[in-house]
This record gives C-alpha cells, structure tokens and sequence, in this order.
C-alpha cells in the first residue's frame, strides 16, 4: 500500500535535516532539489548530504533502508516521504564507468567536488535557504550553462552516463553546455559502449520527451553519442527526398521538424513513432529508372522491423514496443483512408494506437507537404462515427459457428470477419439476419 503524505516534502526533509542537527552534524540540501527551487520549479523529492556516518543516521532514523550504506547512502521515512541521506564522501576508482570501487567520508567542498555538473553541485541550508556554492554552479544556473565540475573528461570517465545527462539537463532546461565539457562529449562517446542498455534508455526517454527534444536529438548527433546506442539514425542525413513532397530537405531535417512540432508533453510511444517512423527510408532508397524519381518503396514495413530491433535493443517495455512498431507500420496508410470501405476505415480508426496516429500523421504533412485533406476527413469521419462504438457488439460469435460443425481454424476467422464487415458496412445490423447469411456461408 502506497505511502499518504501527511506533510509537505520539504517540511519532511528538513525536519530529518533538523534532528541530524541536533545530534551535532552538519546537513544541508543537495543536488538536484536545490537547483530545482533557485529554477523556479518545485523540486520533485529532497535529499540530504551530511557528516553524519552512515552507522548514525541509521540510529537516528530507525526503519531507514540500507540501500547504498556501503557508499553513505541510508533512505529515511518521514511525514510519508522518503529522503535520500548521504554521507559527505568523496569517491575511490570508478573500474565499472557506474559506481566507485571505494568511498572515504570527506567534507562538504570534497563532495560538492566530486559531482558531475556545477548546477547540481550546489547545498542549501534548510531552515534558512542559503545555498553554498564551492564549485561555481550559481554563476552557471543564472548563465544557463551546463559545465562539468573539474575535469570534464575524468567526469565522464568515473560514469559514461554522464554524457547523456549533459543533454538531458540541457534539452529540459534550454541551457548551454560549456565548450570545454561539450568537446569532452564528443572525446568520450565511446564511453557508453561500457553502460547498460537500461540506463540508456531512461536517459534517451527523458531527453526525447522534454520540450526541446529536438535540440537534444541534434546535440546526441553532432557529439555523436547517438552512435553508440542508436547509430541507425545517422544514414538519414544528407538521404533526399522527393522536392515536390518534402521541400524541407532531408529524412533527418523532416524528422527533426516533426519532433520540434509534438506539443511539450507527448507521450514517449509518440515520440520514438516520430523519431522512427523514417527509420528504415535510407536502405529502401531507390531512384526510378524512367521518371528518375526518388522512391522508398516498403520503408514503412522495413521500418517497423528495425523499429522493434532499436527498441528491444535498448529493453524498452512490451507496452511501448507495441504501441511504437504498429505506428511505423501502419503511418503510410493514411493516404488511403479516404478510399477505404466503411469497414476497413472503422477497423483502422479502432485501433489503440489510433489517437496517437493521428498526431504523427498531423506532424508528418504538417512538417512537408502540408497537405490536411486525410486528417481533416478523419476527423470529420470521428464525430460521424462517434454516436456508436466503432467496433460493436458482435451478431454471431464462434460458438454459433461451432453449432453449425465448423472446427476453430483460419476459415472460422474469416466468416466471423465477414460478418462483421456487413455489421460495420450497415447492412446487417440484427442477429437474426446474420445468422442467415452465416447459414448461407457454411450450408
């Protein structure tokens, strides 16, 4: 059962911040909750760095959680909320590019020192608000700059993920990222062949989900860390396209408009269907040897394979590989919806993902020809459809099916999608009815 706050966070973790006080050591806010309140924004949790050893907190705070104990890392309940409470420490070797091999319990400066970026090595005092900056980080957030603390290049050697979260912070918050720790973004790329496909991929989401993902895509390309994760993205630049349908240019400009013109909160299946959905456009490149004309015959099929090979690659969940693959799949037919039977139409308007489609297929003309007949006639086709559900009730199921001698097989299927085509077409809107014709079908 889910834990009720009974406080606010921030009342919760300073009076932890306050009893670790009163037992004689230092503790102030760290991180990214006090970057978060000097931004602007609520901070969405709080955590704690101290002097107090490990050993104590624990004795302070009875129930805490050893999750990181070894590394000064104790979690704490109060008022219904959990604060991560760190020991001052400064970090041993890091061998595995993720966690270092040992830590030694320092002081505050050493641990601001041993943070990734200055905007996130920052402290607050809790009760008053004072923030202690030891690496210039207040100078960078009002700057808007994104700068490694220290050497840039031995920061993202202690943790390749690192480099994605340079981009992220800078996508999310519309910051810059300092020359010097952008050059050791591109020195270092190669550092995230050594991380897990998992931490990748929650970075990549956060950046392609943020409202300036665009930028975030391009900064992953021009540092070319997308090469290490995700290099089929790569080929869409400079792949040309038909002028007459895609006067913006390339796969990888359209794409990019298509991104940038997603609303700030799109959901991450519609993001990576937009990202991939011209994924498979460069190999299906043909150029017609008569008109001369430029064709990608099958990029919609072929793409929605390399689709579900990008994704299960970087161990997306089920849920999102199959929301993603089918909106690949499936975004060339929308130049047809206005030739379908009524059946056909109500079938593909009846799917899921549809919503979702609609907005890609919105994006995709919005972001080329500019063409709005098929959208626009969906829409229309939706407050048609609306008074009834688009797919209703069945007149005859499988059991009648079966009372008539017919064993469950292909054949079956058929005749129950035959039926249902003359209910969708309105024709037979009655059981009775229906049963006649699946008597005419079988007898």
């Amino acid at each position: 059962m889910k834990t009720v706050p009974t406080m606010p966070a921030r009342e919760a973790a300073t009076e932890l911040a306050r009893r670790l006080k009163a037992s004689g050591h230092e503790a102030f806010f760290a991180g990214g909750c006090v970057r978060d309140r000097l931004l602007g924004n609520p901070p969405e949790d709080f955590d704690i760095a101290t002097s107090a050893p490990p050993a104590e907190v624990l004795k302070l705070f009875p129930g805490s959680n050893e999750v990181g104990a070894h590394f000064g890392v104790v979690i704490a309940k109060c008022g219904g909320h959990h604060v991560e409470i760190a020991t001052f420490r400064t970090d041993g070797s890091y061998r595995d590019g993720r966690r270092p091999e040992s830590v030694t319990f320092s002081t505050p400066e050493e641990d601001a020192r041993r943070r990734d970026f200055t905007i996130n090595g920052l402290f607050e005092v809790p009760e008053t608000g004072e923030v202690i900056d030891f690496v210039g980080g207040l100078p960078d957030l009002k700057a808007g700059i994104i700068r490694a603390i220290g050497d840039a290049k031995a920061r993202f050697t202690e943790d390749g993920l690192r480099l994605l979260r340079a981009v992220r912070f800078a996508a999310r918050m519309g910051f810059s990222i300092e020359a010097g720790t952008d050059a050791a973004l591109r020195d270092c790329a190669h550092l995230l062949d050594r991380i897990s496909p998992e931490r990748i991929r929650d970075e990549f989401s956060k950046i392609l989900t943020s409202p300036r993902r665009r930028a975030g895509v391009e900064h992953l390309v021009d540092t070319d860390l997308i090469r290490h994760f995700m290099p089929e993205v790569l080929p869409m630049i400079g792949c040309d396209q038909p002028p007459e349908w895609h006067p913006e240019g390339d796969v990888y400009t359209h794409t990019l408009i298509m991104l940038d013109m997603l609303a700030p909160d799109a959901p991450i299946e519609l993001c990576l269907a937009v990202l991939l959905h011209d994924i498979a456009k460069p190999p299906c490149r043909t150029i017609d040897s008569d008109s001369g004309r430029i064709r990608f015959n099958g990029h919609d099929a072929m793409g929605a394979q390399m689709a579900e090979t990008i994704l299960r690659r970087l161990r997306y969940a089920n849920a999102v590989i199959e929301s993603v693959v089918p909106m690949v799949a499936r975004h060339m037919q929308f130049m047809n919806v206005q030739k379908m039977r009524v059946a056909r139409l109500k079938r593909f308007m009846a799917e899921p993902t549809f919503p979702l489609e609609m907005e890609l297929h919105r994006v995709d003309c919005a972001s080329s020809n500019g063409f709005t007949d098929n959208y626009e006639f969906l829409q229309a086709k939706g407050t048609e459809f609306a008074s009834e559900p688009l797919i209703p009730p069945p007149l005859v199921t499988g059991r009648d099916l079966i009372k008539l001698g017919l064993q469950p097989g292909p054949r079956f299927k058929e005749i129950l999608e035959m039926i249902q085509t003359e209910q969708l077409e309105g024709r037979i809107l009655e059981r009775e009815p229906a049963l006649a014709y699946l008597r005419s079908l079988v007898l």
